[in-house]
């Protein structure tokens, strides 16, 4: 127990560090530092699904969800500045896109000891789209994050209908960048 803590708060911080950096005006994504060998999945590439279960303990079951709804998935943490400030953004694109088949799952690395703390963020921040916590699978990797090579925070992508990677992004997006790759993704102009 006290080696998966280590692990969990040794990659939250060298996550941290990534998102301190993606926060920068002049960083760009292809600058962000990424943690070893990690790769990110790429536009186009078949995505890896998943179970987990949100702060509610509701279940959700990505390999279902995937043909009725575009996902974006947003891999953050409480203590990732840079995540933060995005989030107003990604609560408004929810608002706006939720019905016509946009779902948004907010996958927080922090590990299950900072559920609490997840909880109280997202009740005083209002936001209504479903916050998940990434789980550790047997050899300590993360169930959702390390099929995904997320190597900083945060880190979007965009899963289109079709279970491919439509968007992917390590850093803060546009508003214009997300509105346009949601739309397209949504087949709605």
């Amino acid at each position: 127990m006290r080696k998966q803590h280590l692990g969990i708060l040794g990659l939250v911080s060298a996550l941290l560090t990534a998102g301190a950096l993606a926060w920068a005006a002049d960083v760009t994504p292809l600058d962000i530092p990424m943690i070893g060998d990690i790769e990110m999945l790429k536009v186009g590439d078949k995505v890896p699904v998943f179970v987990l279960e949100d702060l509610n303990g509701k279940p959700h079951d990505l390999a279902e969800e995937i043909p009725r709804k575009v996902h974006l998935l947003v891999f953050w943490s409480i203590f990732c500045e840079p995540c933060k400030a995005e989030m107003p953004l990604i609560e408004r694109l929810y608002q706006e896109y939720r019905e016509k088949g946009f779902e948004v799952l907010a996958i927080a690395m922090d590990g299950e000891p900072m559920k609490k703390s997840i909880q109280g963020l997202v009740t005083q921040q209002g936001y209504t789209f479903r916050v998940f916590i990434d789980k550790l699978a047997a050899d300590e990797s993360f169930l959702a994050a390390d099929p995904y090579g997320v190597a900083g925070t945060p880190t979007l992508y965009l899963v289109g209908r079709d279970g491919r990677v439509a968007f992917a992004e390590v850093g803060r997006a546009s508003k214009e960048t997300l509105e346009e790759v949601i739309q397209k993704a949504l087949g709605t102009p």
